[in-house]
């Protein structure tokens, strides 16, 4: 899992780091499109590729494809424009997406049960997690930082569909903030367009 989340974190950097070049102009965003987490699935294989973005230096894509190929990915590619491909079987791919659902879960039950989120009450999400409900005590939530759990739902839920072969320019991860007594939407993020709002606030 470490290998995994070391992979999920670069990602988490990479979608923070790239909102804020999103909406500049026409050429940034031909440019995050070329950038983009690209998935191509085959007929037996299926390849993800990391983008440049995702990497610090030398040191990070070297560390990446270590883990990767010590974690079993078939063949680790480093390509000229500084991404990285992965290629791998397609009960690899199922393995790895089972284990970011498992990762994502585990992170949602300790945000439940820790203590270090007190109003939150419950935390509900879809399958592919497109969607989550965040059920809250209102008096706690708002005064509270607790909202920032949404910011790591949101990330979390563009990961799975990233790697899962979501379009980089057409995925949303809304993100529902609910008072448990009256069921009133407190907050809706949805991501990751509202990435850069959240880094600026």
């Amino acid at each position: 899992m470490k290998k995994i989340s070391y992979i999920l974190f670069l990602l988490m950097i990479a979608l923070l780091t790239a909102c804020s070049d999103d909406k500049q102009d026409t050429k940034a965003s031909e440019e995050t499109k070329e950038e983009g987490l690209n998935v191509d699935k085959g007929l037996l294989n299926v390849e993800v590729t990391l983008p440049a973005s995702m990497f610090e230096g030398e040191e990070d894509i070297d560390t990446v494809i270590a883990d990767a190929e010590a974690d079993g990915i078939d063949k680790v590619t480093k390509n000229d424009d500084g991404s990285v491909t992965l290629k791998m079987s397609k009960s690899k791919h199922k393995e790895l997406m089972n284990e970011i659902e498992t990762s994502i879960k585990e992170s949602i039950e300790e945000m439940k049960t820790s203590g270090d989120y007190a109003s939150i009450k419950d935390i509900a999400h879809n399958d592919k997690f497109t969607d989550f409900t965040v059920v809250v005590d209102k008096a706690a939530y708002e005064n509270s930082m607790d909202g920032f759990v949404a910011l790591g739902l949101g990330i979390s839920g563009a990961m799975y569909q990233l790697y899962d072969g979501a379009n980089p320019d057409d995925y949303k991860v809304t993100v529902s903030v609910k008072d448990e007594a009256t069921d009133e939407v407190l907050d809706e993020m949805v991501y990751p367009d509202d990435l850069e709002d959240i880094e600026t606030e």
